[in-house]
């Protein structure tokens, strides 16, 4: 695939839009020609940034630079793709997959940066720009893969490929590019290719749609506090977080609980009012079902009508079995039975956990059974009860930066040799980001890596990946990373304290931003985390296992205060509780990801849905309906799979989490935490992108299929 193939998931990966429709008739290879004003002038994007690695100019790009750089992006990209089909030479890897990987670079230049800053810090400008050039960028790629002439060529290779005397990688490329054109509709008629153009640029829009509501229900959503009382059980740098986000809301003399994105917050687990326990996560699993301007569920009837219709078009019979047919899981039938056959012991485990939260509740004659949002403040007093372990004693031994500095870093380099050295040089797009500049063992550059932590309401929910600069061994780029997360900010003056759920978070997008750095290909259609989304995810769960490691875990695990390590006994305990409260974990995981399989599991003519009921259907068919367990996300604010890259495809996490618990199985076989066993995983699976055979490479680095019963031995499972 060419950037231009990648255009399609950098748009759902990273949509955080307007909820405008307007649409625009495609520029086409014929129209194309005249160059657009932007070309001529100072706009940034029209040429390589000077910044070391050709980091973004932040300094100098303004909103209004944006579409201008789109429109001249998209213009040059078709004029590059009018050059490839005009060509009278018999078509060849070198002059039609060559140019094609080449084409594009403004609009790729354009595109990494606009969506990264939107998804992370969002403006109406911003937004109204996303608004115009959605819909744009859906028929620019549809202009491309629908192109016939184009993909005669590509296919003329594609069947030649065999005697062409390519290498492994090109061979790669030919065939990558070949099954994403088909994939895009490239064999449809014409009439047919018409209908999904009006499909993808419908879906586009409604997808973008979806998040920016999402983001907006979100902040909306966010409960007010009145009287400080009620905060009872929170810390005082918690209280004096949410007094500073009510300052500036401007609501000076209350506080605010700010929404996370999954269905559980955070704050459930320390509040002690009851009332106000259910207000919170009765605001977090209706914040998109207020029957306002922010209320999703009719885009998400609409969207899965849509996205079944474009399956029967392309010959599937639903959009699963349309969009697993090049990942690893293949079929929707594999990546269920994998979520299904874990669902008998993870609810049977989820209710021995409620029976012990219920009797706690009895024992303090608390007179009421435990509803969800009663969950995790007993689950906490079960945990302290049983291994005399809360979240309280545990937080103040992982400050940010240490967690950073001494955790995530200190592990790189001890498997792969990288060090960091912060740069204050370059600039950002947020004051809360962070450079630095990443140097490999061989004492060459590397990468740089943004880090943007904290949580602010013109950021979307969750954690993510992502890359300003790909690795691209045609154009010499080295990779420019960022991860971007929502934890907490503190008041000022105060520590950010995280909890063992956001150092394993920060390992996670560590491990994501590792698969982008070490990426060394030649072709950047193949290159970093361009691989199917079950494996995708197989690095960066993989990362997480660092967190615990005794000499990573000793190395940051110190008092933000004293310096001094994490007491032994503590340590010890929270081991013995490593499997805590997984049945609940466990259960709410399976219930998302079989939410989202059952949604895109319909075919073209099933009647258009009632989400709420059909949710709750969709829970009792999959015998995961336990009250007192609500799914991860539910419908309405599952961003994954309506406004992002995941549709039918939640079930990833699980399927590379099989992967990641089988690999440290290797590692611990091999010595553990060890610059040759770093070296091995690297150069087998981090640095070879899509280059390969996923399913061979891994069976080459393990020697054996991945199995599943180390993933449910460490969740406690088995």
């Amino acid at each position: 695939m060419s950037r231009t193939l990648t255009l399609a998931a950098a748009i759902s990966l990273a949509l955080a839009a307007c909820s405008g429709k307007e649409s625009t008739a495609p520029v086409t290879p014929e129209t194309a020609t005249a160059a657009h004003p932007a070309a001529a002038s100072t706009n940034p994007f029209m040429s390589a940034s000077t910044l070391p690695f050709q980091a973004p100019a932040f300094d100098r790009i303004k909103d209004s630079d944006y579409l201008p750089a789109f429109e001249e992006g998209m213009r040059q990209q078709l004029a590059e793709i009018a050059r490839i089909t005009a060509n009278a030479e018999p078509a060849t890897f070198d002059n039609t997959l060559l140019p094609l990987e080449q084409s594009g670079a403004i609009l790729d230049r354009t595109s990494r940066v606009f969506f990264g800053v939107v998804q992370a810090d969002t403006n109406p400008e911003r937004q109204k720009i996303q608004e115009q050039v959605i819909p744009k960028l859906a028929a620019h790629s549809d202009a491309i893969h629908l192109d016939p002439r184009l993909f005669a060529r590509v296919k003329a290779v594609y069947d030649a490929r065999a005697g062409a005397g390519l290498d492994p990688e090109q061979l790669r490329v030919v065939e990558e590019t070949y099954k994403g054109f088909v994939k895009a509709g490239a064999q449809l008629n014409d009439a047919d290719k018409e209908t999904l153009k009006q499909y993808n640029a419908e879906e586009a829009t409604l997808a973008n749609d979806f998040h920016n509501k999402l983001v907006a229900a979100t902040a909306a959503g966010a409960v007010v506090v009145e009287d400080k009382a009620k905060l009872a059980g929170l810390s005082d740098g918690d209280i004096a977080a949410a007094g500073e986000a009510a300052k500036s809301r401007k609501l000076d003399g209350k506080w605010v609980l700010a929404l996370q994105n999954t269905t559980q917050q955070p704050v459930l687990a320390s509040l002690r009012d009851r009332d106000l326990r259910a207000r919170v996560l009765q605001a977090s699993e209706t914040r998109t079902e207020q029957g306002d301007g922010n209320d999703t569920r009719a885009i998400i009837q609409r969207l899965a009508q849509l996205r079944a219709a474009k399956a029967k078009l392309l010959g599937f019979p639903n959009y699963a079995a349309y969009n697993l047919g090049d990942q690893m899981a293949q079929t929707p039938a594999n990546a269920l039975k994998l979520l299904t056959d874990t669902v008998p012991a993870a609810t049977a485990k989820a209710r021995g956990e409620l029976a012990e939260i219920q009797k706690v509740i009895d024992a303090q004659n608390g007179g009421f059974k435990a509803a969800a949002s009663d969950w995790d403040f007993y689950a906490e007093q079960v945990r302290k009860a049983r291994y005399d372990l809360d979240e309280a004693q545990i937080k103040p031994y992982f400050e940010l930066d240490n967690v950073l500095q001494n955790g995530v870093f200190f592990a790189a380099n001890q498997l792969y040799g990288l060090t960091f050295k912060e740069r204050k040089d370059i600039p950002v797009y947020h004051p809360d980001v962070r450079v630095f500049e990443v140097t490999d063992a061989n004492g060459q550059p590397l990468a740089l890596f943004y880090a943007d932590f904290y949580k602010r309401d013109s950021k979307s929910g969750g954690a993510w990946m992502d890359v300003f600069v790909e690795q691209d061994g045609l154009a010499g780029t080295r990779p420019v990373v960022y991860n971007v997360c929502n934890f907490t900010k503190p008041a000022a003056g105060q520590p950010a304290l995280l909890s063992w759920d956001d150092v394993t978070t920060m390992f996670h997008e560590f491990g994501h931003a590792l698969h982008g750095m070490f990426s060394n290909t030649k072709y950047p259609s193949v290159a970093g985390t361009a691989v199917p989304r079950d494996f995708v995810e197989f690095p960066s769960q993989f990362n997480e296992h660092w967190a615990s490691d005794p000499k990573v875990f000793a190395n940051y695990a110190k008092h933000y205060q004293s310096g001094e390590p994490m007491p032994q006994a503590l340590v010890d305990r929270i081991a013995r509780a490593r499997t805590f409260n997984q049945g609940y974990a466990t259960t709410e995981y399976l219930a998302a990801a079989l939410l989202d399989l059952a949604w895109h599991t319909q075919g073209a003519d099933a009647p258009r849905q009632d989400v709420d009921a059909f949710e709750a259907a969709a829970l009792k068919q999959y015998r995961v309906d336990l009250p007192q367990v609500p799914p991860r996300y539910r419908s309405s604010y599952f961003d994954h799979i309506w406004g992002g890259g995941y549709s039918a495809g939640y079930y990833a996490y699980f399927w590379a989490e099989m992967i990641d618990h089988d690999a440290f199985e290797w590692f611990k076989e091999h010595g553990g935490l060890t610059r040759e066993n770093g070296q091995v995983f690297r150069d087998r699976i981090l640095s070879i992108g899509n280059t390969r055979d996923l399913a061979t490479a891994y069976r080459e680095f393990r020697g054996k299929d991945p199995s599943v019963e180390p993933l449910l031995k460490h969740r406690g499972l088995k």
